[in-house]
């Protein structure tokens, strides 16, 4: 699969194991991973990030199966997809978006790509595999404790 480039895109705030397992999985799909991190403006679908966008780009980025990652377009999802163009778009397996959806408005841009869906993973080890799952783990045990830091 010489030159495939392959999208990837979600919120990635408190990075974990089911996010890496998730870039790992898209990277499958061809030759060049982007990474597209969303804006605080384009989460509508869940809590706000705990993490500012420069910052989980930042970590994204230093992952080795990454190519590149950029920041998502404040307005328009679709602008950072169409100046990647990419051959594939993965849509990690639990994200709220329809495959068929997707690619119905990226062919209304003009942009031919297939759209998959990533595998899951299953947590290992009391590992925990939710943003949402980690902050209700550190709230719990910091509650117990009594400590801050």
């Amino acid at each position: 699969m010489s030159g495939t480039r392959v999208v990837a895109q979600g919120t990635f705030d408190l990075l974990h194991p089911g996010h890496v397992h998730y870039l790992r999985d898209a990277a499958e799909y061809g030759d060049e991973l982007h990474v597209i991190v969303a804006r605080d403006v384009n989460i509508t679908h869940k809590a706000k990030p705990i993490l500012p966008a420069e910052q989980r780009r930042d970590m994204i980025a230093a992952l080795e199966v990454v190519d590149e990652a950029h920041l998502g377009h404040p307005e328009d999802i679709f602008v950072p997809i169409e100046r990647i163009d990419p051959d594939v778009v993965v849509l990690g397996y639990d994200q709220h978006h329809e495959e068929a959806a997707i690619a119905d408005a990226l062919a209304d841009r003009g942009l031919r790509c297939r759209v998959e869906r990533a595998t899951a993973r299953e947590p290992r080890d009391g590992e925990v595999l939710s943003t949402g799952d980690i902050i209700d783990r550190v709230l719990d045990r910091r509650s117990i404790d009594g400590t801050t830091g």
